[in-house]
C-alpha cells in the first residue's frame, strides 16, 4: 500500500521525492513504490466573500454591517486576474489530490506543508474540503535536505495532535475576516469618498498599529525643538610630541554648556597651560558576535546594508533558500538553536568552513548564547544546511552569504579590545573640573574578521599617571541636537517583533528573547514583511529612500479613526498573543472568535456615528452659488438654501444646519438672517440687543450654536452681556 505526501509547492514535492530517488513525475504528482508525492500552490482555497452567501451583500450599503456568518464556509480560490471565476489550476490540482487519495492501493495521508500556522491551515482547508475518512499523518521539518526528509518520515505525528496548531490558523483566518470585512466596508462609505474621488480605505488588525508607529515617530520629528550645547575641546601634547583630545567636565560632571559665552571665556585661560595626567583607567572589555539571525533580524540587516532591499525581497529569497535546501526554514522568530542539533551544527560548520582564509579559527563550541531550548519556539534561529550551494543567483548569493557569516561568527573568539581613559587636570582657578580622553584599541579581531567589520577607534598615546602635558590648542564644538530619524524596515520590524518593547543591549537581552517568543508582537515573523508592502500598497506610507513615513491618507486615518483599540500596539499585540496562546492549547478558539464579533459590532457602530472623519471631505463650493462662511464641524461651506443654512458636505455626512424657522431665535423676536450667520460662523458667537425674554422683559446676550455632545444635536446657548 501507498501513502499520499501533500507538500505546500511543487519545489518542496520533488526535496521529497528526491530523497526517496523518486523519479516518475506524472500530472500534478511523483509516483514511487510507496508513496505518492504531490503538492498544492500555497492556499488552493479561500473562505467565502461576503457576496456568497448574500447576495444582497454584493453592494455595500451601511445598514447591511456588521456582516458575521454563522458558519465560515471555503471556496476553491479566485483567478488572480479575474476574481469572478475559478482558478483553473487550483480546481485541477484539487481533483489530482483527491483522485489520488481515493485510490484503491492507498490507505494513508501526510501532511507535509510547512510546521507553522500557516502550512497548517492550507493543509486542513484541503482536508476540510475533501471529507476523507482515510488516516491523516504530520510531517514536520526545519530543512528540506534528504537526511532530514527521511529522518521526519520515521518520525511521523498523528494529525490530530495538530489541533491546537490549526485552531490558530483557522482563528486568524476568521478574525482577520471577520474585521477586514466588516471595518474596511464601513470605513470605505464613510471615509472613502471626497468629491468625485474615491479610495478603498482598507483596516486590519495589524495593518493599523503598523500604521501607528511610522505615524507617531513622524509626530515626534514634526513636534521635535531643536536644542543646541556647546564643549570645550583641548589638544594636549606628550613630552614624546605625541598629541591626544579631551573633553573638559565640569565640576558637576557635565560636558555640556548652555552658554556660549562661558565656554568662550575658559578657552581664553587655556593659552600657555599645563595639564597633569591626574588618573588613568584601562579597561579589557569583550564584545560577543550578533545572535543568529530570525527572520526579522535578517530582514533588518539585508534592507539596512543593501539599496533596493524590502523586507518582503528578502523573505521570498530565503524562501527560495530554504525550499532549495540550502537553509532551515527562515520564517522563524528564534535567535537559538534547539539544544538537541549540536551533532547537526557540528558537521554543517565542518562543511561551510572549508577553503576559508581563516578556517583555523573557527572551532565549535556549546555554549547558551548558540544552544537554548528556553530561547526556541516551534522553529530554530535560521542558518546554512549541510549542502553547499551552486547557482545561486546575485540576490541569493547576498542573503545566504549573511546567513552563513552570522552562523560562522558564533564559533569564533570574542573580539576584545582595550579601553583607556585618561583624566588631565589643568592647574588653574578657571578650571573646576578635569578633561578627558577616551580610546581604544582591539587587542583580538575575532568573528569580526568575517565580514572584515573595520573600528573607527581613538588610540591614544602611552601615558603615565603624573605626566604633565602641555595644551597645543582649544576649539568650541557647537552641538545641535537632532530630531530623531524616520523609521526604516529594520527599526519599523524591531518595533513590530517587540511590540514597542525597547531594549539596550538589542542583540543579547534575554528579556527581549521572551517578549518575541510569547507571541506578544505586531503580526508574526511570516507575516510582517506582507504587512509593510500593504502599507505602501494601500497609500497609506511612502519610501523616502529607506526610511518610510505616512502619506497624508495614512495621516488622516489615524488622526480620524473612531476605533482606537486597532490603533494601539498593546491591544494587537494581545490579540497576537492570545493566538499563540491557542496554539499551545492556553486559550479557547470559540472564546477567542466571539470576543473579536463583539468587538467588531461595536467598531462598526462607532464608525457609522463618527463624524470626526468629516473633515478630510472637500466639496467644491457650486458655481454661482455664494459662501456663508465655513463649516466648524467640516471646514467645507456654508450655503444658503430654502429653508435654512446647511453644510455642502451633506452627502458625506455632515448635518451641520441652522434654520430659517428656528423656534428658540423667534421666542426672542428675532429671525435667522444671512448677516447673522455670517457673524456666528466668523466669531463663535452673535450679540444681540432687545432680546425679549417670557415675561416680556428685554435683554442683551450673545448667542452661541454648540453640539450637545450626548444628543449630537446643536443648541442654542446664550450667554448674557452686562
Amino acid at each position: 500500500m501507498k501513502k499520499v505526501i501533500i507538500a505546500e509547492k511543487p519545489s518542496v514535492a520533488k526535496n521529497i521525492a528526491d530523497a526517496y530517488n523518486i523519479k516518475n513525475r506524472k500530472d500534478g504528482f511523483f509516483e514511487g513504490d510507496d508513496y505518492l508525492v504531490t503538492w498544492a500552490f500555497g492556499h488552493l482555497f479561500q473562505l467565502f466573500d461576503a457576496k456568497d452567501y448574500d447576495e444582497n451583500m454584493k453592494g455595500w450599503r451601511m445598514d447591511k454591517f456588521p456582516f458575521i456568518p454563522e458558519e465560515f464556509k471555503y471556496k476553491i480560490k479566485c483567478d488572480n486576474v479575474n476574481r469572478s471565476v475559478t482558478d483553473k489550476g487550483a480546481e485541477k490540482q484539487i481533483n489530482i489530490i483527491k483522485t489520488l487519495i481515493e485510490r484503491d492501493d492507498v490507505d494513508g495521508v501526510i501532511s507535509a506543508t510547512d510546521q507553522d500556522r500557516e502550512g497548517e491551515l492550507i493543509s486542513l482547508e484541503v482536508f476540510m474540503y475533501l471529507n476523507q475518512n482515510k488516516p491523516i499523518y504530520r510531517l514536520l521539518l526545519n530543512e528540506w535536505t534528504p537526511d532530514e526528509v527521511k529522518k521526519g518520515m520515521n518520525n511521523l505525528k498523528e494529525n490530530s495532535e495538530m489541533k491546537f496548531l490549526q485552531d490558530a490558523g483557522i482563528s486568524r483566518q476568521w478574525a482577520d475576516w471577520i474585521i477586514g470585512i466588516n471595518l474596511t466596508s464601513v470605513s470605505t462609505l464613510r471615509y472613502g469618498k471626497s468629491g468625485k474621488e474615491s479610495k478603498m480605505i482598507n483596516i486590519g488588525r495589524v495593518l493599523l498599529p503598523t500604521l501607528k508607529i511610522i505615524y507617531d515617530r513622524d509626530k515626534e520629528i514634526e513636534n521635535f525643538k531643536a536644542s543646541t550645547y556647546y564643549k570645550l575641546l583641548v589638544t594636549f601634547k606628550t613630552i614624546n610630541n605625541e598629541e591626544f583630545e579631551g573633553t573638559y567636565y565640569n565640576e558637576k560632571n557635565n560636558e555640556k554648556f548652555e552658554d556660549k559665552k562661558v565656554v568662550e571665556e575658559l578657552k581664553k585661560h587655556l593659552k600657555d597651560k599645563q595639564g597633569e595626567i591626574v588618573d588613568k583607567q584601562v579597561e579589557k572589555k569583550r564584545e560577543y558576535a550578533p545572535l543568529l539571525f530570525n527572520l526579522s533580524s535578517l530582514q533588518g540587516y539585508i534592507t539596512s546594508k543593501y539599496k533596493g532591499w524590502t523586507s518582503d525581497k528578502v523573505l521570498k529569497v530565503a524562501q527560495s533558500l530554504y525550499e532549495k535546501k540550502f537553509i532551515t526554514y527562515p520564517r522563524t522568530g528564534s535567535m537559538a538553536l534547539d539544544e538537541s542539533l549540536k551533532d547537526k551544527t557540528r558537521k554543517v560548520l565542518e562543511i561551510v568552513k572549508q577553503g576559508l582564509s581563516y578556517e583555523d579559527k573557527i572551532k565549535f563550541i556549546d555554549n547558551k548564547r548558540i544552544f537554548d531550548n528556553s530561547k526556541v519556539e516551534s522553529h530554530s534561529a535560521i542558518t546554512p544546511t549541510y549542502i553547499k550551494p551552486t547557482g545561486l543567483n546575485k540576490d541569493e548569493e547576498i542573503v545566504y552569504i549573511a546567513i552563513k557569516n552570522r552562523f560562522i561568527m558564533q564559533f569564533m573568539q570574542v573580539a576584545e579590545f582595550e579601553e583607556t581613559k585618561l583624566t588631565v587636570k589643568v592647574h588653574d582657578e578657571s578650571f573646576k573640573g578635569v578633561f578627558v580622553a577616551k580610546g581604544r584599541v582591539q587587542i583580538i579581531e575575532g568573528w569580526r574578521i568575517v565580514e572584515k567589520i573595520e573600528t573607527k577607534d581613538t588610540i591614544l598615546p602611552f601615558v603615565n599617571k603624573k605626566e604633565i602635558v602641555q595644551v597645543v590648542d582649544g576649539k568650541v564644538n557647537t552641538v545641535t541636537k537632532k530630531p530623531p530619524k524616520l523609521h526604516n524596515e529594520k527599526t519599523l520590524l524591531r518595533v513590530m517583533e517587540t511590540c514597542g518593547k525597547s531594549f539596550k543591549d538589542e542583540e543579547d537581552s534575554k528579556e527581549m528573547m521572551q517578549a518575541i517568543l510569547s507571541g506578544f508582537s505586531i503580526g508574526t515573523p511570516a507575516t510582517r514583511a506582507e504587512t509593510i508592502k500593504k502599507l505602501k500598497d494601500t497609500g497609506y506610507i511612502k519610501s523616502k529612500g529607506k526610511s518610510l513615513t505616512c502619506t497624508e491618507l495614512g495621516k488622516n486615518l489615524v488622526e480620524i479613526f473612531p476605533v482606537k483599540e486597532l490603533l494601539d500596539l498593546q491591544y494587537t499585540g494581545k490579540l497576537e498573543k492570545t493566538l499563540s496562546d491557542i496554539e499551545k492549547g492556553k486559550f479557547k478558539k470559540d472564546d477567542f472568535l466571539n470576543m473579536i464579533k463583539e468587538f467588531t459590532i461595536e467598531a462598526v457602530d462607532d464608525i457609522k456615528k463618527d463624524i470626526g472623519g468629516l473633515k478630510i471631505f472637500k466639496v467644491e463650493l457650486p458655481e454661482g452659488i455664494e459662501s456663508i462662511g465655513k463649516c466648524p464641524v467640516c471646514g467645507n461651506d456654508i450655503i444658503e438654501g430654502e429653508k435654512g443654512f446647511g453644510c455642502i458636505n451633506w452627502k458625506n455626512g455632515c448635518k451641520f444646519t441652522i434654520w430659517k424657522n428656528d423656534r428658540f431665535i423667534e421666542g426672542l423676536g428675532k429671525k435667522v438672517t444671512k448677516e447673522m450667520v455670517e457673524l456666528l460662523l466668523k466669531n463663535g458667537k452673535v450679540g444681540f440687543r432687545n432680546l425679549k425674554s417670557k415675561k416680556g422683559s428685554f435683554f442683551s446676550a450673545y448667542l452661541r450654536y454648540e453640539k450637545n455632545e450626548e444628543s449630537g444635536y446643536y443648541n442654542w446657548k446664550l450667554e448674557f452681556i452686562n
